[in-house]
């Protein structure tokens, strides 16, 4: 698809050619299915679960860095669920442990851009059974896999307040590029938000999806279910930015 950095007939370096075709929308109603764990399109099915999971008095963590402030009844969920639905720019997914069939958090593709095949995730709330949980990493693999392998784009964000350091661990984590930080980016909530940047390109997708293959094989699990090797999906922080 890409080609190597060019100079054009000025004398000036220009990016590296790129032979593109569109990505294509994600279709709302697709169920991503993995071995322990379903992204299902959200709905009004599955509002109780989600509201059991994450709306607590417990759960006020969940909510800090969220656009939303937690939802004190069922009919708060719910309309946050609709508007997930509502919303022709987000496809908004409901996460379902394979071994409860009951959702536990949710999450969205948002910020989609066909044209230039831009896709980010964003608005994830784990529930206390999906917190640090093998389940959690594959519905974010489960994302990924679909956005480059499925749809073909070139791009794919995480965006996170610069506050929020669980958020900035599990992008690391994942295998996500720090890009920088946009600095009194929004107000959300009454504050001021500092917005840190993180990426994955397709041209680092295979080493990030083999090394969430490796990290999800059965064989990289003792009998309790605990990891024997860490994830190591991001490759070492380059020097200095490199040249496109």
């Amino acid at each position: 698809m890409s080609g190597t950095p060019r100079t054009n007939a000025h004398g000036q370096r220009i990016g590296r050619p790129v032979e593109w075709t569109p990505a294509a929308p994600p279709d709302p109603a697709v169920v991503l299915a993995g071995q322990g764990v379903r992204l299902e399109p959200a709905g009004p099915q599955h509002v109780d679960d989600l509201y059991a999971s994450l709306c607590g008095e417990d759960d006020e963590p969940i909510w800090t860095y969220l656009a939303w402030e937690r939802p004190r009844d069922r009919d708060g969920l719910a309309a946050i669920v609709a508007e997930g639905g509502a919303d022709p720019g987000r496809v908004m997914y409901a996460i379902v442990p394979v071994e409860t069939g009951r959702a536990a958090g949710f999450c969205s593709l948002m910020r989609i851009d066909p044209a230039m095949g831009t896709i980010e995730v964003g608005a994830i709330a784990f529930g206390r059974q999906l917190q640090r949980s093998r389940a959690a990493t594959e519905a974010m693999a489960l994302l990924m896999r679909h956005a480059f392998d499925d749809l073909g784009y070139r791009r794919y964000e995480w965006k996170c307040d610069s506050l929020n350091a669980p958020s900035r661990r599990a992008a690391i984590r994942l295998g996500f590029i720090w890009e920088g930080r946009f600095r009194n980016a929004v107000v959300v909530k009454g504050r001021n938000r500092d917005t840190d940047w993180f990426s994955i390109t397709d041209r680092e997708w295979p080493r990030v999806r083999q090394a969430l293959a490796d990290w999800l094989d059965d064989r990289n699990f003792d009998a309790m279910g605990r990891q024997r090797v860490r994830l190591a999906a991001r490759p070492p922080e380059p020097a200095a930015p490199q040249e496109q």
